[in-house]
């Protein structure tokens, strides 16, 4: 064997085994392509699977915070002294998709923030496109606000304000002073909006022997008197929303105790033997059974966290704080409902708690 074939061989370069001269075979062609890939089309990058994509989906809506939405249409329902029906179900597809939108439209307003902050996030790990994130938030608050309309004018009004709230936190006010006090406003609307829904589309149903309205039930209420549900929801959120703007770089303690002090002043009004002005009173057998539970439940999601924080105002402890005050709308939707004299909307609305919960473990609420 030649020199040149038996480095060839030793090496196992194709180059040298093309150019050595072999006897009684014919030369064995390489291509270039094959070995540089200069001149030739590249491979191309493999595309993210469909459930990388729709991982980077549910990071981007925050999928596991979704359950703590429908609770805010049944306890402004329970508010009014009517049944979840057709008007309920409208507003809760309504919220679910503001609520979504405020979602991507968050992510999409911070893109420059999360870069720097949380740059694992969808959106600056090149996992979903800006644009998308956008068209998503457009598309989802125009299908909420059609979802909205068909309970009725009313619904549509409160839906209208909910929206223009929600898209004035995320790219206005969510960095100023007013940024806690808006997302406590989008809340309550929420609430709100499930307690007009279901008046509204109540009223339109056809009545009985030719007239345009069927008669409310006993003891029905205006949405009106769900303003007092509304507002502890309201504050609620306030005091979950002041926490989340240390969740990043902690340190905070007066935060997480003003929350904690806000959370148990709502333990202890729900629990008071009068409701407020403008409340109905609870069933007197299963809510006087129920109502306590659902108590125990928010406190028990909501204080015991927040107490953490306070002793170790860490960004974990801080994040975990949030996130507990978060799921704990459950438990007081149920409480608001349980209160409002419908304790078995309340025990529907706390069905939902294993949900988030386990949905949590995968995808950061916060």
């Amino acid at each position: 064997m030649r020199p040149l074939r038996l480095l060839a061989a030793v090496t196992g370069s194709p180059r040298l085994l093309a150019a050595a001269p072999r006897t009684g075979t014919a030369p064995v062609h390489v291509p270039p392509d094959s070995l540089s890939g200069a001149g030739g089309t590249a491979p191309a990058p493999d595309r993210p699977s469909s459930r990388t994509r729709l991982r980077a989906w549910a990071e981007l809506l925050r999928v596991s915070a979704l359950f703590t939405v429908p609770g805010d249409a049944l306890a402004g329902a329970a508010a009014t002294g009517r049944r979840p029906g057709r008007g309920t179900a409208l507003g809760v597809g309504a919220s679910l998709c503001l609520y979504e939108a405020g979602m991507a439209l968050n992510d999409w307003a911070d893109r420059e923030e999360d870069a720097v902050d949380r740059p694992h996030r969808p959106i600056p790990s090149g996992r979903v496109a800006p644009g998308a994130a956008l068209a998503a938030a457009g598309a989802l608050t125009a299908a909420g606000l059609a979802l909205a309309a068909r309970a009725g004018r009313p619904a549509l009004a409160v839906a209208s304000g909910l929206a223009a709230t929600v898209w004035a936190y995320d790219l206005r006010l969510k960095h100023t002073r007013l940024g806690p006090a808006a997302m406590a406003s989008a809340r309550a609307l929420d609430l709100l909006l499930g307690a007009t829904a279901t008046a509204g589309a109540a009223s339109a149903a056809p009545g009985p022997a030719g007239t345009h309205a069927a008669p409310g039930p006993a003891g029905a209420h205006p949405p009106s008197a769900a303003l007092p549900a509304a507002l502890a929801l309201g504050a609620h959120t306030y005091a979950v929303t002041a926490v989340s703007r240390h969740e990043v770089q902690g340190g905070s303690t007066a935060a997480p105790l003003a929350a904690l002090a806000g959370v148990a002043g709502l333990g202890a009004a729900a629990l008071r033997g009068r409701p407020a002005h403008g409340e109905p009173s609870p069933a007197p057998a299963t809510g006087t059974l129920l109502l306590p539970a659902f108590v125990t439940a928010y406190l028990r999601t909501a204080a015991v966290p927040l107490l953490h924080a306070v002793l170790n105002p860490s960004p974990p402890l801080t994040r975990r704080a949030v996130g507990g005050g978060i799921r704990a709308m459950i438990p007081l939707q149920a409480t608001l409902a349980a209160r409002a004299g419908s304790p078995l909307v309340g025990l529907a609305a706390m069905g939902l708690v294993p949900l988030a919960r386990a949905l949590s473990r995968k995808v950061s609420p916060t």
